[in-house]
């Protein structure tokens, strides 16, 4: 197995549901990673950092990112980021010409609310990125696998495609 860094971003993912102000914020200490790791018996390396909704990313938050990514020790380097910017953040990091391998997943629903998906999203994106033996930016959802260029969220049909 390889050694993988998961960063965490933010994202429908990681929402949870606060009591107090009766809406739905992002867990900045990603909390359903630590779960579903515990259940694989798996020990990650989970960096918490940005700790957004996607639509209120900028390119600074996308800059911190990329400097990250390019600090890091991984070679190979998985992001749970939101849906609705994961293109963008991707297109981003892809003209940045990083020599490394970078996965990007992530949830319509939060893990919170229904694990199932967030769960085979990471699963798909983590096997996805053990089995890869190039470098590039990728993304994994909805059970896709490919280049962050091929796929891309469908608005409309509410799920990821590939193009």
């Amino acid at each position: 197995m390889k050694k993988i860094l998961i960063m965490s971003t933010g994202g429908t993912f990681n929402k949870i549901y606060d009591p107090v102000k009766g809406e739905f914020i992002i867990d900045t200490e990603s909390q359903a990673l630590h779960k579903i790791a515990k259940k694989w018996l798996c020990d990650f390396e989970i960096l918490n950092l940005i700790g957004k909704d996607s639509l209120d990313m900028n390119n600074h938050d996308r800059l911190e990112l990329l400097a990250t990514i390019n600090q890091s020790e991984y070679h190979h380097i998985l992001i749970v980021h939101g849906t609705d910017t994961m293109d963008v953040t991707a297109e981003y990091l892809a003209d940045a010409d990083i020599e490394k391998c970078i996965v990007l997943t992530g949830a319509m629903v939060p893990y919170s609310m229904d694990p199932v998906e967030a769960t085979a999203n990471l699963c798909s994106a983590y096997g996805y990125i053990n089995a890869l033996g190039q470098d590039g930016v990728f993304i994994a959802m909805n059970g896709l696998m490919g280049t962050y260029d091929r796929i891309k969220k469908d608005r409309f049909k509410g799920k990821f495609t590939a193009h």
